[in-house]
């Protein structure tokens, strides 16, 4: 016999109305129509909704772009501190040199 944890169903109402009066399920709802009636539904269901509800940031694409472009100034910052540090050691020489 397994116990599920269900919470108190006055938590539950307690919170449904929550977000009834903050208008939160009225919000949910036109989103998910506006997906229904949608022509040509989107690749990506929760970006839309995102978006219907007036979500503003990146979309998936520019999060990829902009990863990719994190990724490629990581490694180019690296190269350059091993750089950097290469020429500190030429310099300690000719400094010590002379």
């Amino acid at each position: 016999m397994t116990s599920t944890y269900r919470p108190n169903e006055s938590k539950r109402e307690e919170f449904r109305r929550y977000l009834e009066k903050g208008g939160v399920v009225d919000s949910i709802t036109r989103a998910l129509v506006a997906l229904y009636e949608e022509a040509e539904k989107p690749n990506n269901a929760a970006e839309f909704v995102r978006r219907f509800m007036g979500g503003t940031g990146p979309d998936t694409a520019e999060i990829e772009t902009l990863k990719n472009e994190l990724m490629a100034a990581r490694e180019k910052h690296e190269e350059l501190t091993r750089e950097n540090e290469a020429l500190k050691e030429k310099l300690q020489k000719y400094e010590s040199g002379q």
